[in-house]
């Protein structure tokens, strides 16, 4: 956990009377149930990997003030990916009075290994059986009051997207945490020669060691260095007295490996599986004949590559339309209200107050700055995301990744990595931050790679904007099949060359869900105000930069040296090439920007101009291809620094540059012949 993010926590709880943390897979409706509770509008999803940070508020319910943490989405707590090590940090580091596990009634023996891992670190635990009512539907009923009894914690019947429950979950927090100290009592032991010898660790553990890592308990550090976790293994080796308790432990986990034939780690997952099962088995009863639900009809449908591979080229056309049409559509509506409502009037008004002169020009800059925010990228991401939404909400993103998991695996990642590179086509940005959720770092370095050669919302509104728009959507979509031909072998050359291998697919399987309306509204304002609280502002920013430059006259000065590289290796003016290192601020903005600049240095040329006026069909293909593939903003490459590090960073943006340059020197080459 960051810094800022413990100083969140402190904060939360001295303004809490308890602190509550929800946890649980990432496909069981926990966000939902942190909206409800909370009120925040916190992004919701059908598919695993939603997000790594922790979200965090504080609530009144029936006159207690009530600190909420939403862990990141995980299966387990282990430290294998980020999403797992931040949620055991979260609590860890936290503290919470009570943690409420949110569990799935339709996998519920999946979802019980979480629960057990909590109990197993002496926290008092809440239940919430969420989605008891898709569960009685597919014929299977479970025991509320038997399940609570084998836990020896309460459990909570819920509808998380009705709310049913809640209610009473937030009561039964409530008494668990004014009663902590009664909890918990584990109701469950493992076998006995495993755990005869995790008490004898335990014991050796309080003699030796002076405190114990976040107040645990010596038998839960216990049963952590006997899974060799990394972390705690690396605390108790920097105490007093923890290098005897380290081969202490050895010695035992020795013993269990000699005896099961199978490492001691290996031996409690599938102790911790096995207890999670025969409680599942002990409290759930299923219907032996029904007929099929229509979502597991349609899983069945999407996953199949028979009828899953035309449905998918089916959505993806879909897609293209919704954001072709729609976001044209809104970008001229955007437009039209911007110009008569803010642009013309401010521009009279700066011109009045400041005069012709050159500060309120740049000043205009920037106001234009930010109506390209509303007029070129707004539109066009607004649509995606809305499209991105229902497509979410329903659960298909999790059949695409089951469906396409043999395919990313040769790209050297797998079918959970198709999520946020879909995400990247509305921003890089959170994309990127999504690659936390896989595994390893090779897999996240391939994943960033091929993010950044997804043609984000901004790069979409100059495909359309430029080659659709002039030269027609058939170059649209050959630039299209270009860009996607492009991540498909930088994928296939990173899986060849990067050390080291993808590793497995494991994903909870779900039926197709109805989308709701209201989910997908709230979900795609979530996203589009986090673009303008967070782009917009450098947008602007780069704009008045732009503008100083432009107006300082400083652009005849940086167009010279681009020149031989941009008239002879890509046959295109060399105004282009300022316009392509000066949309690194503003990628959005580059074909607007590049008529402002010819303006300045080609006769005949005028603001209102367009790209034909001065540039052939083949130069604004050859230009708008580069455009959209090098290095996209400055944004993401301010992500991809903090993500990777500035060495991976740096060659990373370093490689798309020089691979942008080759292309667009091979099409200058073919439309010369053509």
């Amino acid at each position: 956990m960051s810094t800022g993010e413990l100083q969140q926590l402190e904060a939360l709880r001295g303004r809490a009377e308890f602190i509550f943390a929800l946890a649980g897979n990432p496909n069981v409706g926990k966000s939902t149930i942190f909206n409800r509770i909370t009120g925040m509008g916190v992004m919701t999803a059908n598919y695993p990997g939603m997000t790594v940070e922790l979200n965090l508020a504080l609530t009144e319910f029936r006159g207690k003030r009530l600190g909420i943490v939403d862990l990141p989405g995980t299966y387990a707590l282990g430290a294998v990916s980020e999403d797992q090590l931040v949620a055991r940090r979260g609590v860890l580091q936290g503290n919470p009075d009570v943690v409420i596990v949110i569990l799935d009634a339709n996998n519920l023996a999946r979802n019980l290994y979480l629960l057990l891992q909590f109990l197993d670190l002496g926290y008092p635990v809440v239940a919430a059986l969420n989605l008891v009512d898709q569960a009685e539907k597919a014929g299977i009923h479970t025991d509320v009051s038997l399940l609570s009894e084998y836990l020896g914690v309460p459990v909570v019947p819920t509808v998380g997207v009705r709310g049913d429950g809640l209610n009473e979950l937030v009561e039964q927090a409530i008494e668990v945490a004014m009663r902590r100290e009664e909890y918990p009592v584990i109701p469950f032991s493992y076998a006995m020669d495993i755990e005869s010898r995790l008490r004898r660790l335990a014991r050796y553990i309080e003699r030796h060691l002076p405190q114990t890592p976040h107040g645990l308990s010596p038998r839960s550090v216990a049963i952590l260095l006997l899974e060799e976790d990394p972390e705690f293994v690396d605390w108790v080796g920097r105490q007093p007295g923890g290098e005897e308790v380290l081969d202490y432990a050895r010695r035992l986990s020795s013993e269990i490996e000699r005896e099961h034939g199978e490492k001691a780690s290996l031996v409690l997952f599938r102790e911790r599986h096995g207890i999670a099962g025969s409680i599942a088995h002990g409290v759930q009863e299923r219907k032996e004949y029904r007929h099929p639900l229509w979502g597991e009809r349609l899983w069945e449908y999407a996953t199949s590559f028979r009828t899953g591979l035309p449905l998918l080229l089916l959505i993806l056309g879909a897609v293209f339309l919704a954001i072709f049409w729609g976001g044209g559509e809104l970008a001229g509506w955007f437009s039209r209200l911007w110009e008569r409502l803010v642009d013309a009037p401010l521009g009279r008004l700066l011109e009045s107050t400041l005069g012709p002169g050159m500060l309120s020009r740049i000043i205009q800059w920037g106001v234009d700055g930010l109506g390209a925010v509303l007029e070129i990228a707004l539109p066009y991401l607004l649509t995606f995301y809305l499209v991105l939404g229902f497509l979410e909400d329903s659960g298909y993103l999790n059949s695409l990744a089951f469906l396409t998991d043999r395919v990313m695996h040769r790209l050297g990642l797998h079918g959970r990595a198709v999520i946020p590179l879909v995400s990247a086509l509305g921003c890089n940005v959170p994309a990127i931050l999504g690659t936390r959720v896989l595994s390893t770092r090779r897999e996240r370095i391939i994943a960033c790679a091929l993010i950044v050669l997804v043609p984000c919302s901004a790069r979409v509104a100059v495909i359309l904007g430029g080659v659709g728009r002039l030269l027609g959507w058939p170059y649209a979509l050959l630039l299209f099949l270009i860009v996607l031909l492009l991540v498909f072998g930088a994928g296939l050359f990173l899986n060849r060359f990067l050390p080291g291998e993808s590793t497995g697919l494991v994903m909870e399987m779900f039926p197709f869900r109805a989308p709701s309306l209201i989910t997908v509204v709230k979900k795609t304002w979530q996203r589009v105000k986090d673009f303008l609280y967070i782009a917009a502002p450098l947008i602007v920013v780069g704009s008045v930069l732009l503008g100083l430059i432009y107006e300082s006259g400083w652009i005849e000065h940086l167009i010279g040296p681009l020149r031989p590289l941009m008239e002879w290796w890509l046959g295109i003016p060399a105004v282009a090439g300022l316009a392509l290192v000066l949309g690194f601020l503003r990628k959005e903005l580059a074909l607007a920007l590049l008529v402002v600049l010819a303006a300045r240095v080609i006769p005949g040329v005028t603001e209102s101009s367009t790209l034909l006026d001065f540039m052939t069909r083949g130069q604004v293909f050859t230009f708008v291809l580069v455009c959209s593939v090098y290095i996209p903003c400055a944004a993401t490459f301010a992500v991809l620094w903090r993500e990777l590090g500035p060495r991976d960073s740096l060659l990373l943006a370093a490689s798309t540059v020089i691979v942008a340059l080759i292309l667009g020197g091979l099409s200058h080459l073919v439309i010369s012949l053509l």
